[in-house]
């Protein structure tokens, strides 16, 4: 993207050249976080032989990812409990779970009876904070930026 040749065919089209920066909106972070998943996990190859192998390994993995990785940032459920209305249920499940190992041996948690994760109301990726006047007052309007997470 930085070749004069694709530069200058960028502007002979009309296209804004962007090269991807931290919270331009342009930028997709779910997409980019699934990518870093993907190339760190111990099954990837760094290099495919050819398109069939690279699509076998995608095809086997985006299935693992779905419907077995428990994610971080959703309250380490798959997306597809969430995506078919299965995660209320698997946390009563997991807070059942963990109120009868309070119970059966208390001593074991100090800090007191564990708790399930929930499922978050919102998942950020590089949130956005919020912008500072220079003088170091708030800014107007004091919005609520959410909470934040992370999908890994």
């Amino acid at each position: 993207m930085t070749a004069k040749c694709t530069a200058q065919l960028l502007a002979d089209l009309g296209v804004t050249q962007s090269l991807g920066r931290p919270r331009v909106s342009n930028d997709n972070p779910y997409s980019e976080a699934q990518f870093k998943t993907v190339k760190y996990h111990p099954g990837f190859p760094g290099r495919f032989a050819g398109v069939e192998e690279a699509k076998d390994f995608c095809r086997a993995f985006f299935q693992w990812y779905n419907t077995e990785h428990r994610h971080g940032g959703i309250g380490l459920l798959t997306p597809e409990q969430v995506q078919l209305g299965r995660a209320p249920a698997v946390i009563r499940q997991r807070h059942d779970v963990l109120a009868a190992a309070h119970a059966a041996r208390p001593e074991r948690f100090v800090a007191g009876p564990p708790r399930a994760a929930e499922l978050p109301a919102e998942v950020w990726i590089n949130r956005a904070l919020p912008v500072t006047a220079v003088d170091g007052a708030e800014p107007a309007g004091g919005e609520d930026h959410g909470k934040e997470g992370s999908l890994n």
